[in-house]
């Protein structure tokens, strides 16, 4: 990733002299991506009692990623996440490990992988994907739907030799359905913790070197 630092610190010098050089404008080529870690993220959300959405994230997890900017619909992703991951801003004493480990909670000692695998990508638009795979929790496997945004990419940089291209994506899925129903409102009220959690991903890709693009 040192063409990545370097890119960075780059762009930060370059607000005092120069704008950065474009990237190449050889088409994006089509191939096998690979998660650019430091530039990702993978969040979710669920309501708390009513009053706030609360928020955490994952902090290990891989994705590949097969993709033709030319035909969008035959992409295909699959995405893994370590559990034991999982994290939150300020969390009490033996949360976190509650959380992980709970029997009623993500039993990462049973389950030590979460999965997401795409079988059919809707093109909406030029930007915009409608993402249809599985999502396996807790051995439980149920279709997921995410809604992912292409955010555009290069061929190629003068300080990244690789294709780059990047997404935004969410989706959201009921927790009961995977057997994680402790703590849920009584019907009819908030009061608890929510059934709905929403996934947020943002993530750009590596690609294929320059050599390639256009081929």
């Amino acid at each position: 990733m040192r063409h990545i630092i370097a890119l960075t610190l780059l762009s930060l010098a370059a607000t005092a002299q120069a704008q950065l050089p474009p990237p190449s404008s050889e088409p994006i080529p089509s191939g096998k991506y690979t998660l650019d870690k430091p530039h990702a993220s993978l969040l979710f959300r669920v309501n708390h009692l009513g009053f706030s959405s609360f928020t955490g994230r994952f902090t290990r997890y891989d994705a590949q990623l097969d993709f033709d900017p030319k035909n969008p619909g035959a992409a295909r992703v699959d995405v893994t996440i370590d559990p034991r991951s999982v994290t939150t801003d300020s969390a009490p004493e033996g949360f976190l490990e509650m959380l992980v480990t709970g029997k009623e909670w993500l039993d990462a000692n049973e389950f030590p992988e979460m999965k997401f695998t795409s079988h059919r990508v809707e093109v909406v638009s030029p930007e915009i994907l409608r993402v249809h795979g599985d999502l396996t929790l807790r051995g439980i496997r149920k279709p997921l739907v995410l809604e992912a945004r292409f955010n555009g990419g290069y061929a190629s940089h003068p300080f990244d030799p690789a294709a780059r291209i990047g997404f935004s994506a969410e989706g959201t899925f009921k927790r009961s359905e995977y057997g994680v129903a402790q703590g849920l409102p009584a019907a009819g009220s908030q009061f608890g913790i929510g059934d709905e959690v929403k996934v947020m991903l943002e993530a750009e890709f590596s690609g294929p070197p320059a050599k390639v693009a256009g081929n």
